[in-house]
Protein backbone atom coordinates (compact mmCIF):
# COMPACT_ATOMS: atom_id res chain seq x y z
CA UNK A 1 0.00 0.00 0.00
CA UNK A 2 1.37 3.80 -0.52
CA UNK A 3 1.37 5.36 2.43
CA UNK A 4 2.88 8.74 2.39
CA UNK A 5 4.51 9.57 5.49
CA UNK A 6 2.03 12.52 6.74
CA UNK A 7 -0.68 10.13 6.23
CA UNK A 8 0.89 7.13 8.09
CA UNK A 9 -0.97 5.79 11.50
CA UNK A 10 1.19 3.92 13.83
CA UNK A 11 -0.54 4.64 16.91
CA UNK A 12 -1.47 0.51 18.10
CA UNK A 13 -4.99 1.63 19.72
CA UNK A 14 -6.19 3.59 16.99
CA UNK A 15 -5.06 0.81 14.51
CA UNK A 16 -6.83 -1.73 16.95
CA UNK A 17 -9.64 0.43 17.40
CA UNK A 18 -10.63 0.92 13.31
CA UNK A 19 -10.27 -3.05 13.00
CA UNK A 20 -12.96 -3.83 15.47
CA UNK A 21 -14.75 -1.15 14.73
CA UNK A 22 -14.90 -2.37 11.03
CA UNK A 23 -14.02 -6.03 11.70
CA UNK A 24 -15.98 -7.47 8.43
CA UNK A 25 -12.45 -7.54 6.35
CA UNK A 26 -11.22 -9.13 3.07
CA UNK A 27 -8.86 -11.82 3.20
CA UNK A 28 -7.12 -12.04 0.31
CA UNK A 29 -4.62 -14.80 -1.24
CA UNK A 30 -3.07 -15.35 -4.09
CA UNK A 31 -2.09 -18.73 -5.23
CA UNK A 32 -0.47 -18.70 -8.50
CA UNK A 33 -0.38 -15.29 -8.56
CA UNK A 34 -4.05 -15.31 -9.24
CA UNK A 35 -6.14 -12.78 -6.00
CA UNK A 36 -8.64 -14.67 -4.25
CA UNK A 37 -10.85 -12.63 -2.18
CA UNK A 38 -13.32 -13.74 1.06
CA UNK A 39 -15.43 -11.38 2.77
CA UNK A 40 -15.48 -12.64 6.85
CA UNK A 41 -16.30 -11.22 9.63
CA UNK A 42 -12.43 -11.17 12.25
CA UNK A 43 -11.46 -11.21 15.60
CA UNK A 44 -8.43 -9.20 16.43
CA UNK A 45 -6.42 -9.84 19.91
CA UNK A 46 -3.12 -8.54 20.90
CA UNK A 47 -0.79 -9.91 23.08
CA UNK A 48 1.98 -8.14 24.67
CA UNK A 49 4.92 -8.29 22.34
CA UNK A 50 3.60 -9.48 19.38
CA UNK A 51 1.33 -7.91 16.68
CA UNK A 52 -1.59 -9.55 17.48
CA UNK A 53 -4.29 -12.60 16.28
CA UNK A 54 -6.60 -12.30 13.88
CA UNK A 55 -9.18 -15.28 13.82
CA UNK A 56 -12.28 -16.57 11.75
CA UNK A 57 -14.34 -18.85 10.00
CA UNK A 58 -15.74 -19.74 6.77
CA UNK A 59 -17.85 -21.84 5.13
CA UNK A 60 -16.33 -25.33 4.13
CA UNK A 61 -18.11 -25.12 0.78
CA UNK A 62 -15.69 -21.84 0.28
CA UNK A 63 -12.55 -23.29 -1.63
CA UNK A 64 -10.61 -20.55 -0.20
CA UNK A 65 -9.84 -22.20 2.58
CA UNK A 66 -8.06 -24.80 0.86
CA UNK A 67 -5.33 -21.92 0.06
CA UNK A 68 -4.61 -22.05 3.92
CA UNK A 69 -3.32 -25.07 4.33
CA UNK A 70 -0.08 -24.39 3.25
CA UNK A 71 0.90 -21.23 6.06
CA UNK A 72 1.66 -18.87 2.90
CA UNK A 73 1.47 -15.30 4.14
CA UNK A 74 -1.83 -13.99 3.35
CA UNK A 75 -3.57 -10.10 3.54
CA UNK A 76 -6.19 -9.11 5.60
CA UNK A 77 -7.74 -5.66 5.18
CA UNK A 78 -10.31 -3.70 6.92
CA UNK A 79 -11.72 -0.45 5.05
CA UNK A 80 -12.87 2.29 7.68
CA UNK A 81 -15.38 4.98 7.04
CA UNK A 82 -14.77 7.07 3.99
CA UNK A 83 -16.00 10.18 2.39
CA UNK A 84 -15.32 12.27 -0.96
CA UNK A 85 -13.67 15.82 -0.37
CA UNK A 86 -14.64 18.63 -2.39
CA UNK A 87 -12.57 21.66 -3.37
CA UNK A 88 -15.26 23.88 -2.93
CA UNK A 89 -14.85 23.16 0.93
CA UNK A 90 -11.63 24.83 1.03
CA UNK A 91 -10.00 28.22 1.40
CA UNK A 92 -7.29 27.78 -0.47
CA UNK A 93 -7.00 25.82 -4.13
CA UNK A 94 -7.46 22.24 -3.83
CA UNK A 95 -8.15 19.29 -5.92
CA UNK A 96 -11.52 16.84 -5.27
CA UNK A 97 -10.31 13.90 -2.86
CA UNK A 98 -10.95 11.33 -0.72
CA UNK A 99 -10.22 10.77 2.82
CA UNK A 100 -10.04 7.35 4.34
CA UNK A 101 -9.05 4.91 7.09
CA UNK A 102 -7.80 1.50 6.14
CA UNK A 103 -5.47 -1.37 7.82
CA UNK A 104 -3.16 -3.66 6.13
CA UNK A 105 -2.35 -6.74 8.16
CA UNK A 106 -0.01 -9.63 7.05
CA UNK A 107 0.35 -13.17 8.37
CA UNK A 108 0.73 -16.79 7.89
CA UNK A 109 -2.49 -18.56 8.91
CA UNK A 110 -3.06 -21.89 10.62
CA UNK A 111 -6.39 -24.08 10.08
CA UNK A 112 -8.08 -24.42 13.52
CA UNK A 113 -8.46 -28.13 13.75
CA UNK A 114 -9.61 -29.03 16.87
CA UNK A 115 -13.32 -29.31 17.88
CA UNK A 116 -13.17 -27.96 20.68
CA UNK A 117 -10.63 -24.42 19.72
CA UNK A 118 -13.47 -24.08 16.71
CA UNK A 119 -16.58 -24.15 19.09
CA UNK A 120 -14.72 -21.71 21.71
CA UNK A 121 -14.05 -19.66 18.55
CA UNK A 122 -17.65 -19.60 17.22
CA UNK A 123 -18.72 -18.76 20.69
CA UNK A 124 -16.39 -16.02 21.44
CA UNK A 125 -17.44 -14.61 17.88
CA UNK A 126 -21.05 -15.11 18.85
CA UNK A 127 -20.31 -13.28 22.12
CA UNK A 128 -18.85 -10.38 20.43
CA UNK A 129 -21.47 -9.48 17.98
CA UNK A 130 -24.48 -10.31 19.96
CA UNK A 131 -23.43 -8.39 22.75
CA UNK A 132 -25.23 -5.13 21.95
CA UNK A 133 -28.87 -7.13 21.33
CA UNK A 134 -31.79 -6.73 23.02
CA UNK A 135 -32.25 -10.29 23.36
CA UNK A 136 -28.29 -11.75 23.44
CA UNK A 137 -28.38 -15.25 21.36
CA UNK A 138 -26.58 -17.96 22.60
CA UNK A 139 -25.66 -21.06 20.18
CA UNK A 140 -26.48 -24.47 20.87
CA UNK A 141 -24.38 -26.55 19.91
CA UNK A 142 -25.41 -30.08 21.51
CA UNK A 143 -25.57 -33.42 19.68
CA UNK A 144 -26.06 -34.08 15.84
CA UNK A 145 -26.74 -30.29 15.36
CA UNK A 146 -23.34 -29.55 16.63
CA UNK A 147 -21.58 -32.22 15.03
CA UNK A 148 -23.40 -30.90 12.00
CA UNK A 149 -22.83 -27.18 12.36
CA UNK A 150 -18.82 -27.36 13.19
CA UNK A 151 -18.59 -29.81 9.80
CA UNK A 152 -19.67 -26.95 7.81
CA UNK A 153 -17.35 -24.44 8.43
CA UNK A 154 -13.02 -23.53 9.07
CA UNK A 155 -11.46 -21.84 11.47
CA UNK A 156 -8.54 -20.33 11.48
CA UNK A 157 -6.08 -18.09 12.94
CA UNK A 158 -3.40 -15.60 11.46
CA UNK A 159 -0.29 -14.44 13.47
CA UNK A 160 0.35 -11.02 12.24
CA UNK A 161 3.78 -10.66 11.49
CA UNK A 162 2.93 -6.86 9.61
CA UNK A 163 0.37 -4.07 10.25
CA UNK A 164 0.05 -0.61 7.87
CA UNK A 165 -2.43 1.57 8.34
CA UNK A 166 -3.60 4.61 6.07
CA UNK A 167 -5.47 7.41 7.52
CA UNK A 168 -6.00 9.75 5.28
CA UNK A 169 -7.58 12.50 7.06
CA UNK A 170 -6.52 16.39 4.86
CA UNK A 171 -3.18 16.17 7.17
CA UNK A 172 -1.57 18.00 3.96
CA UNK A 173 -4.38 20.65 4.18
CA UNK A 174 -3.95 24.01 5.97
CA UNK A 175 -5.83 23.66 9.60
CA UNK A 176 -8.64 26.31 8.07
CA UNK A 177 -8.68 23.97 5.34
CA UNK A 178 -8.85 20.50 7.72
CA UNK A 179 -11.72 22.38 9.97
CA UNK A 180 -14.23 22.88 7.02
CA UNK A 181 -13.59 19.95 5.78
CA UNK A 182 -14.95 18.20 9.19
CA UNK A 183 -17.81 20.69 9.16
CA UNK A 184 -19.19 20.09 5.73
CA UNK A 185 -19.01 16.64 6.97
CA UNK A 186 -20.61 17.17 9.87
CA UNK A 187 -23.62 18.22 8.40
CA UNK A 188 -24.08 15.16 6.13
CA UNK A 189 -26.54 12.68 6.47
CA UNK A 190 -24.24 10.16 5.72
CA UNK A 191 -23.37 8.80 9.09
CA UNK A 192 -20.44 6.91 7.27
CA UNK A 193 -19.36 10.69 6.24
CA UNK A 194 -19.62 11.69 10.01
CA UNK A 195 -17.77 9.15 11.02
CA UNK A 196 -14.70 10.36 8.75
CA UNK A 197 -15.28 14.10 10.27
CA UNK A 198 -14.84 12.65 14.01
CA UNK A 199 -11.91 10.68 12.91
CA UNK A 200 -10.49 13.92 11.99
CA UNK A 201 -11.21 15.56 14.61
Amino acid sequence: MYVPAHFMEDNPERISALIRENAFGMLVTAPEGRPFVSHLPFLFECAPGTQGTLRGHMARANPHWQHLISGAEVLVVFQGPHAYVSPSWYGSPGVPTWNYAVAHLRGKPRLIEKESELEALLERQTHVYEQGMPRPWKPDLVGERRSKLLGMIVGFEIEISDIQAKFKLSQNRPAEDRSRVIAELNCSTNQTEVAVAKLMS
